[in-house]
């Protein structure tokens, strides 16, 4: 989010030249959970901070100030506090202390204890509104009140979370309200009146409700027709597909934008068949957020969110019917006992499946349509297939067999061999000088990988951010999309962190042929270890050199690819086994 902020650094500079003023950071924060516009937030925090510091001849120099990010994340996983506390490491870094609008919207729970003694080591001072003015260390009232304010924090967010869920759950059952989002594939949204609440409505807010859409409504009521006609997921796939209906991601490419749209695929039409929303209800709380520590060794880098499916038990459905329905309740019941019954007889007696460990799982790719191979046992062995068919329906669009196999026990052995030879005595020598050669010419671009990485996730934040702010636009519930901008713009901040850090890393450096002869010099033992080694320990070395396989059934043949290191090298062998 970008908005326009005076330059406090300006004013500050004119000042200093013509008085002895102490001189100030200021930090603040305002998030979309906090329903507040960011000028004004901002505002009024450095108004508060300003009228703190101006009696003790204080004036602000720097400006720290996040926008559109939720308390709870620590400050070192939010842009502008992470680039304060990098400050005050700085002897050159132009303040003397630090001072902040609110502690409520500056620390969150514990962070203070985690926060303050960085501040006392570098010898910066922190002021505070509520405190009267510098916080003293060794207070343990001033501990003491900053403490409570980080519990005050917690609580009120926790508060906010309770009304909002609460507020969204009586709206779902009793009043039928559409709470935002995305409208199921079959409906589209539609003007449903003024919001009720008369500040909103003054502001030309409006209400949305789900209608049929003239295009896909007739596509779900044919998919259900189907699927209660004995058609499976994937007849069902094929004969759309084949028809030249649109699958939901190639109707609406915005909805799932790293799809291709190719085909229908069976994952898509069993969703349909398990929307209740069909049903002409709308249905609430069928997942949830769960806030998961990043790191159960670090608790101070805090959680970050992520949604799960919440049992059906917990689902919240409307009292009346609160859209046009596109299919009856009789027919997804009827489909729903379908579907649980998987076209088979249950019994309690289920079978135990024995988990096989395959050495290459993950590592086999399918030269026809780039997909990994998955993994497969037939006949007590391991195999790897793709059945990419029969997953999605592509109506002959793709020239690709039904299934696609492979046998470990055609792999592992000429694998095994051509890492043996490549570090055999004869050919050393000649390993170690492609190995050499391989090396990666120095400099910004040895980063460049993990960089462009960062700003793949950050662009795509963005994207996501600019949808979800049309949304609240055309009227989606605000609580509902600031909950969704939150978590957005914690995972853009994660990824503005691992871009900066990437950036900062010393570029690699170049090995000489005798510092890697020095390195393998031991490799006669590591021959011998992986000629005899479990398929366990062998998978992983295979992992390490991040090998990539892909078959190609045409030609009978494998190409292997070995690359140790991201950034270090690669080198292209063909395996020529009995496949």
């Amino acid at each position: 989010m970008t908005i326009d902020i005076p330059r406090i650094e300006d004013t500050a500079t004119a000042l200093l030249a013509q008085h002895e003023y102490q001189r100030f950071a200021f930090y603040g924060r305002v998030s979309t959970e906090d329903q507040q516009d960011p000028v004004a937030s901002r505002n009024w925090q450095i108004t508060r901070a300003t009228g703190l510091i101006e009696p003790a001849g204080g004036i602000i120099v720097a400006e720290f100030f996040d926008i559109g990010l939720s308390r709870s994340l620590p400050w070192k996983r939010r842009p502008h506090a992470a680039r304060l506390l990098d400050a005050l490491a700085d002897p050159n870094r132009g303040f003397d202390a630090v001072v902040i609008g609110e502690p409520q919207r500056a620390f969150y729970g514990n962070q203070y204890s985690l926060t303050m003694p960085v501040f006392s080591h570098y010898g910066v001072g922190l002021w505070v509104p509520e405190v009267g003015g510098a916080i003293d260390p060794e207070s343990e009232a001033h501990d003491l009140i900053m403490s409570v304010f980080g519990g005050m924090s917690k609580g009120e967010r926790t508060r906010v979370k309770v009304r909002v869920r609460t507020a969204m759950s009586s709206q779902a059952k009793i009043e039928g309200r559409f709470l935002g989002g995305r409208p199921p594939y079959g409906y589209r949204l539609a003007d449903a009146g003024p919001h009720p609440n008369p500040a909103k409505a003054a502001d030309g807010r409006r209400l949305h409700k789900l209608e049929p859409d003239p295009t896909t409504a007739p596509v779900v009521r044919r998919i259900f027709a189907m699927y209660l006609a004995n058609y499976g997921y994937f007849a069902i796939a094929e004969a759309l597909t084949r028809d030249g209906i649109p699958s939901p991601s190639a109707a609406d490419p915005a909805r799932n934008p790293h799809r291709t749209g190719e085909g229908w695929a069976k994952s898509a039409v069993k969703n349909i068949l398990s929307n209740p929303r069909y049903t002409g209800r709308q249905v609430w709380n069928k997942q949830r957020k769960d806030e998961v520590l990043l790191d159960v060794n670090d608790v101070a880098l805090g959680y970050e969110t992520r949604m799960r499916w919440n049992d059906k038990d917990s689902w919240v459905w409307s009292d009346t019917i609160a859209h046009p329905p596109l299919v009856t309740v009789n027919d997804f019941e009827l489909a729903q006992t379908i579907m649980a019954a998987g076209g088979r007889g249950r019994t309690g007696n289920r079978l135990q499946k024995v988990r096989r460990h395959y050495v290459l799982r993950g590592l086999m790719l399918c030269g026809l349509c780039g997909r990994k191979m998955q993994s497969h046992q037939a006949h007590e062995s391991a195999y790897y297939r793709c059945r990419y068919p029969n997953e999605y329906a592509l109506a002959n669009h793709v020239q690709h067999p039904r299934n696609v196999y492979v046998a470990e026990r055609d792999i592992v052995p000429a694998l095994d061999n051509w890492l043996l030879k490549a570090f055999a005595p004869h050919r050393l020598t000649d390993t170690i000088q492609r190995l050499q050669a391989a090396q990666p010419a120095a400099g910004p671009n040895s980063v460049a990988p993990a960089i462009t990485a960062a700003n793949k996730i950050i662009a795509t934040c963005d994207a996501k951010l600019a949808q979800y702010r049309a949304i609240a636009d055309a009227g989606g519930d605000p609580a509902t999309v600031a909950a969704w901008m939150a978590e957005v713009n914690a995972q853009r901040a994660a990824a503005i962190a691992q871009r900066d850090k990437a950036a900062q890393e010393p570029a690699p450096r170049h090995l000489a042929e005798e510092d890697i002869r020095r390195l393998i010099g031991s490799f006669d033992d590591i021959r011998n270890t992986l000629r005899d080694a479990r398929s366990e320990d062998k998978s992983n070395v295979y992992r390490e050199l991040r090998l990539a396989l892909t078959y190609d059934p045409g030609q009978n043949k494998i190409s292997v690819e070995a690359k140790p290191d991201a950034d270090y090298c690669g080198v292209t062998v063909r395996v020529r086994g009995g496949t």
